[in-house]
């Protein structure tokens, strides 16, 4: 295993090595203000997304298949489409997989840092060479700007509670993964006009923990983000701040901002063969007998209970169906959480649906939808008759057709003001 053969980390060999992303890290735990995580967008190239979720034993079927069809494959990564240490179990379970199966090839992970520290010992242990941690600023105020909220186990800590804890773990996190001898990349987003000019201070500290390499990445608009009418950064504008962090730091000026999918050699075209085989393994179970992917339950949001009608926000019960013998049945009404608690009504919420894996909506705030995706929650905004709905995705049938072009923000399509996704 030669560690210089980092295709992210050495641009010399990135077309002669090629990496591949396991997307096994569903969940996240922590809400940037420039995301909105969708796990099915094929045609994006960012992170963020991916075409399947695998468990670690389908990824490690998937790998073997890659690996035979592309032995020029030199890393294999974890980059989400969550964060790997909110799924530490699954994060960890899959890089001790890789190890046993394919010892002389390389580990990283892509991390935001919030919950690194506590794994950097086993990191080591299963020889993990590289870990990307993003740091987008440095200081407080410019943090807050940029992260709603971050969750810490199960509590949801928002505003400079929340960025203090963050920043102090990405920090902590650095120092130990460096005392571990791990050669470690900091990625720093570039959003114009919140953190553009703080840059070059981020790098500045970068240095003295002794980070290897900086990544100033631009930032991609994503629909339906806090921060989607913010533009990409300009050419020049990555190229000034570049130069005004390479005063301090190694630069990395390569990045295609992959996905939590990403196979082959960085910029190359998607391989759709590849994709597919990554979407067969989606339906496989541990010992690769065929899986219908079929859901536990199926939690409605409606007014009347024949039609998907109705706002999350406003939603005070919702109809749980699920199959009942060999039948698809309404098995019950369930409450939901009482309005005015913030964030905590979600995370509430999202508890109380541990049962159920879909959530069919007319509507739904950036808030609920993060933290129930981030929680494995499928949500599809969407509008129809419900027996139509439910028994299509129980049978694997398409709801293409049901499913709503543009998300609705919080407060249109609904009957209120959009309070109640507070």
């Amino acid at each position: 295993m030669d560690v210089n053969n980092h295709p992210c980390f050495n641009d010399k060999i990135r077309q002669q090595y090629a990496r591949i992303h396991l997307p096994v890290a569903s969940r996240c735990n922590i809400q940037c203000r420039f995301c909105n995580r969708k796990f099915d967008c094929v045609n994006e190239s960012r992170p963020g997304v991916t075409s399947a979720l695998l468990s670690p034993d389908q990824a490690i079927g998937y790998l073997k298949e890659v690996v035979a069809l592309k032995p020029n494959i030199s890393v294999v990564g974890i980059a989400g489409p969550g964060d790997p240490f909110a799924n530490a179990d699954e994060t960890m379970e899959t890089l001790s997989l890789v190890r046993e199966n394919f010892p002389e090839i390389m580990l990283c992970v892509a991390s935001n840092g919030l919950n690194v520290l506590p794994y950097v010992d086993r990191l080591k242990q299963v020889n993990v060479s590289h870990v990307t941690i993003t740091v987008n600023a440095i200081d407080i105020a410019v943090a807050s700007q940029i992260y709603a909220w971050i969750r810490v186990g199960k509590r949801v800590v928002s505003g400079e509670n929340g960025v203090k804890t963050l920043l102090g773990n990405q920090i902590a996190a650095i120092k130990a993964l460096k005392q571990a001898g791990v050669t470690v990349k900091v990625n720093s987003i570039i959003i114009p006009g919140i953190n553009d000019h703080h840059i070059e201070a981020v790098a500045e500290r970068m240095k003295e923990l002794k980070v290897d390499i900086l990544n100033c990445v631009a930032y991609y608009p994503n629909e339906g983000a806090i921060f989607k009418d913010i533009e990409e950064p300009s050419p020049e504008m990555i190229k000034d701040i570049r130069k005004k962090a390479g005063k301090h730091i190694r630069q990395m000026h390569h990045c295609t901002r992959c996905r939590a999918d990403a196979v082959g050699l960085l910029g190359e075209k998607t391989d759709e063969a590849l994709m597919q085989k990554l979407m067969s393994w989606n339906t496989t179970e541990k010992k690769g007998t065929p899986l219908s992917i079929v859901p536990k339950k199926i939690a409605v949001a409606s007014m009347e209970g024949m039609l998907i009608n109705q706002h999350l926000g406003e939603a005070a019960s919702l109809y749980i169906y699920g199959k009942h013998g060999d039948k698809i049945a309404l098995l019950e009404t369930r409450s939901t959480p009482d309005r005015g608690s913030g964030i905590r009504r979600w995370q509430n919420l999202s508890d109380s649906l541990k049962d159920c894996d879909t959530l069919l909506v007319s509507g739904i705030g950036q808030n609920p939808l993060a933290v129930l995706s981030e929680n494995g929650m499928r949500v599809y905004e969407m509008e129809g008759m419900i027996h139509d709905a439910v028994n299509a995705i129980f049978n694997g049938q398409p709801i293409n057709h049901m499913i709503k072009r543009d998300m609705t923000a919080c407060g249109a399509g609904c009957q209120g003001n959009g309070n109640g996704c507070g």
